[in-house]
């Protein structure tokens, strides 16, 4: 009985469902950690190679997701440290822009796109990673303290302390330009 009901579960995993559609978001994290394109695409590689060879296990796994994003994010912090960590500032190819603004409005609302995207990147790499999976991901506090091996609290707290940054930094450099 039991051993069919592990098969089950596993069977409802599967790899090119599940998992395949997950190499954006393994992508845009390991992206924000590395600042590396080749480097995060890589990463991505060695991840969905090593969510593949832990198959026979996958019927454990509470969140295929936390697992995969979890693996990710340990390639790309051991990757970075061995590589002295570059400062390679990572942009956005698409803004949120609205559709009836002028080519000034536009033209300012790129720089203050490109100016919080700079400022989340030189936060401490742990509030810059909660910020890309909370805000640019979507994930759940639960999701991602079990990404980080954190408590929802901790989660909550770098996320509010990396947001008042971000605005504090935002603000003085809007207003007067520092």
């Amino acid at each position: 009985m039991q051993n069919r009901l592990s098969d089950r579960k596993m069977q409802e995993i599967d790899f090119r469902t599940d998992i395949l559609p997950l190499k954006d978001k393994l992508f845009r994290l390991a992206l924000r950690i590395t600042f590396d394109r080749e480097e995060a695409e890589d990463i991505v590689q060695e991840t969905l190679i090593r969510v593949w060879n832990k198959r026979e296990e996958w019927h454990k796994i509470e969140s295929i997701e936390a697992f995969c994003l979890t693996i990710a994010k340990n390639l790309a912090i051991d990757r970075n440290e061995k590589k002295d960590a570059q400062t390679v500032e990572l942009t956005t190819e698409t803004g949120i822009m609205p559709d009836a603004s002028s080519p000034h409005e536009d033209l300012v609302n790129k720089e203050q796109m490109q100016l919080i995207h700079r400022l989340i990147n030189a936060l401490p790499e742990r509030q810059r990673i909660i910020v890309q999976l909370r805000d640019m991901e979507g994930k759940s506090y639960k999701e991602i303290a079990d990404v980080l091996d954190l408590t929802e609290e901790q989660v909550k707290v770098n996320l509010f302390r990396a947001r008042q940054k971000v605005k504090q930094k935002f603000i003085g450099i809007d207003s007067y330009g520092l």
